[in-house]
């Protein structure tokens, strides 16, 4: 079969009867304490999504991030359309057939399969994986679902498989695709939370609250609300904001240091102020800067300054009005005028 193109290349290619090559690469090593060998299904929902794979195969239907279909991905989708998909009769005689070794048996169950990882793979778009590298992954698990199946436990293979080919992609996706690293038992419970929440919407046609979505899940909405906050992207300040792109997100932030340039207008103000203030005598002056703020940044009220010069109230007005009054003079304020007209 072969499908044109380095990236393609390397998912599928049945001319070889070794399973290996329907990737032609080797698996990422996983973490030590791992748990992707385990055969016990965890706490997920498990869907069957075999069940589905006629009207999913559709080009239509596999979307990249763009909302374009990459030539790669039609190419691929339609040579694996080309398996037809087995009955539970024919799925049953090639899993009895790999339980005794059979390595043409194995790749014909694998083949039969791709589109199951092609449907489960594009529910993960948009996640920072490209659904190229998503669909490698899934075909990973899928390999591994084959070599692991035990047919006498009663269930379909496309169920079994259905559970590794997730646990492959969400492993990739918290490994490789994020920012901040997220474990991936917290990738795995965040797309149950949203599988949950896309249902219940389906459903009832509203938004699911936090409450509603903790009830099904078994976690108390503090934990949900938290859970859906982990799984937002973070956003680059150098993203654009503008049609021309001329503006980026961080121009629109407001910085709380001051510059330079602004440093220097300060410290030259507070300079003509003082300046002008030395016709005042040490009373007067520091009448002014309480009321003013001058001092601390903070506006002083009449009984406050009264207070702390034990005088009355009207006695400190009538100072505050006389110093003001001496610094009317054009003489004195003529370093100021530049900065009222700044």
């Amino acid at each position: 079969m072969g499908v044109r193109g380095t990236e393609a290349s390397c998912i599928v290619d049945h001319r070889s009867s070794d399973v290996s090559a329907l990737l032609g690469k080797k698996a990422r090593p996983r973490k030590k304490g791992s748990h992707g060998s385990s055969e016990v299904f965890p706490e997920l929902e498990l869907e069957d999504d075999y069940d589905d794979l006629e009207q999913d195969e559709g080009e239509e239907e596999v979307r990249d991030e763009r909302g374009a279909i990459d030539d790669t991905v039609k190419l691929y989708l339609k040579e694996i359309g080309s398996y037809p998909l087995l009955t539970g009769e024919q799925e049953l005689m090639l899993a009895e057939r790999v339980s005794r070794g059979d390595l043409r048996a194995r790749q014909r169950l694998i083949e039969a399969n791709l589109r199951l990882v092609v449907s489960i793979a594009k529910r993960y778009t948009n996640q920072g994986l490209p659904l190229l590298d998503m669909i490698q992954e899934g075909n990973i698990g899928l390999m591994r679902a084959a070599q692991k199946f035990d047919y006498k436990r009663g269930f379909r293979f496309s169920t079994y498989a259905t559970w590794w080919i997730r646990q492959a992609i969400s492993r990739a996706i918290a490994e490789h695709s994020r920012t901040i690293h997220i474990p991936v038992h917290v990738v795995e419970l965040i797309y149950k939370i949203k599988r949950i929440s896309r249902r219940i919407y389906q459903e009832e046609g509203i938004e699911p609250l936090p409450e509603q979505l903790g009830l099904e899940v078994g976690l108390p909405k503090e934990r949900i609300v938290e859970l859906l906050s982990v799984s937002e992207q973070p956003v680059s300040l150098d993203a654009p904001v503008s049609d021309d792109e001329q503006y980026h997100l961080a121009d629109t932030l407001e910085d709380p240091t001051m510059m330079p340039v602004d440093q220097v207008s300060q410290q030259q103000l507070r300079d003509h102020i003082q300046l002008a203030m030395d016709v005042l005598n040490p009373r007067e002056r520091t009448i002014l800067e309480m009321r003013y703020g001058l001092e601390d940044g903070r506006s002083h009220t009449l009984d406050e300054v009264s207070a702390e010069f034990k005088l009355t109230r009207e006695r400190i007005r009538q100072i505050e009005v006389k110093a003001l009054r001496k610094l009317r003079y054009p003489e004195r304020y003529y370093g100021l005028r530049d900065f009222a007209h700044a």
